[in-house]
């Protein structure tokens, strides 16, 4: 970095309007809420307490890979079976992501996985959508959901995802993603659950470029019609897609902490997003999971401001990248485009 670099502090970065457009709800949960619930429910542990916990679930660690990292879902979807704590958990992430100031936030999850005690498919989307609009009421964060299928369970089971997506679309549910393993577990297997949400006109984003190469992402985009891009760390690898991406203004949900956590990036040094903003894609910086990666969207910004050198004027830019790359009405982002742009001007860039 230049000596001349101003570094800021996360406290400022912290004031800054924002946007969360990857954050998996049940990777984002408070640990004292894991043991609170699980008490309620009589529910197993793997560990007692939270440093026992943190520990087993390698809470903001090195996972060495994606495998590995999902793990610790294990222990959360164990206490996300029914409609209150379901409930619960959406109001608290979305209150959690209103202190950092984030404005808006886009929370994604896959229904099936919350169904092991007999809670309606219906029923848990419901419930998610009670919470976040309980936390709107009270905090004035805008939250909306994108539901996930899973690559590394049935093409049939992602289908069902995706109808219920259509089911609820205009109803809080504004996008559908492919979510878990990707490593052998390519995207295309789930094309008619991604052609059933396209007839429909849905958003759909997918998680690419992770823990394969730049043919999933390829394949996300080509094959399956991506509007966004998750993560997409393994995009450079690619030039020629890589400046398809670009031209197109396709969008990527970066999420530096996660990458590195997973073994997907060596360090946050060596991510790839600081080349790809000096190239012109639009990258937006996000959580992942705020409990598991130990983190918030202020710190993800704090981080690629004092690990890659990015200035402020440029992560007022990430910043306005994640705004135009919600999956809102294009007159509603307009609004809130006027409205932060204007706030982000009250913020000196520095040197």
């Amino acid at each position: 970095m230049p000596s001349s670099f101003t570094t800021f502090p996360l406290e400022l970065i912290e004031k800054l309007p924002k946007t969360d457009l990857h954050v998996h709800l049940d990777g984002s949960l408070r640990l004292s809420t894991i043991l609170d619930l699980a008490e309620k429910q009589q529910v197993e542990l793997p560990a007692q307490g939270e440093d026992g916990l943190r520990k087993f679930m390698h809470l903001g660690e090195n996972c060495g890979s994606l495998v590995e990292y999902l793990k610790a879902f294990d222990v959360t979807l164990r206490v996300m079976q029914t409609s209150d704590s379901l409930t619960r958990i959406a109001y608290e992430l979305a209150e959690d992501a209103s202190r950092e100031n984030v404005r808006y936030m886009e929370v994604r999850y896959a229904p099936m996985l919350h169904t092991q005690k007999g809670l309606k498919l219906t029923s848990v989307v419901e419930a998610v959508l009670e919470g976040l609009r309980a936390a709107q009421d009270k905090f004035g964060i805008e939250s909306n959901v994108i539901l996930c299928g899973i690559r590394n369970v049935s093409p049939e089971s992602s289908l069902e995802m995706a109808e219920l997506a259509v089911a609820y679309k205009g109803r809080g549910v504004v996008g559908f993603d492919l979510a878990g393993a990707e490593y052998d577990h390519p995207a295309k297997h789930h094309k008619a659950a991604f052609q059933l949400v396209r007839d429909n006109n849905i958003n759909v984003t997918i998680h690419a470029g992770e823990a394969y190469g730049p043919e999933s992402i390829a394949q996300a985009i080509h094959v399956c019609g991506a509007h966004r891009i998750g993560h997409g760390c393994r995009l450079r690898e690619n030039g020629d897609l890589l400046h398809y991406v670009n031209d197109h203004r396709i969008p990527l949900e970066c999420c530096p902490s996660s990458n590195v956590q997973t073994g997907a990036i060596r360090d946050l040094p060596s991510h790839p997003l600081k080349l790809y903003m000096s190239l012109g894609l639009r990258v937006t910086v996000n959580t992942d999971n705020r409990l598991v990666t130990d983190t918030t969207v202020s710190k993800e910004l704090w981080l690629c401001h004092t690990h890659l050198g990015v200035s402020m004027r440029d992560l007022k830019q990430i910043i306005l990248n994640g705004f135009k790359s919600a999956f809102l009405p294009f007159h509603v982002k307009q609004q809130y485009l006027r409205r932060v742009s204007e706030e982000l001007n009250g913020f000196d860039d520095g040197v």
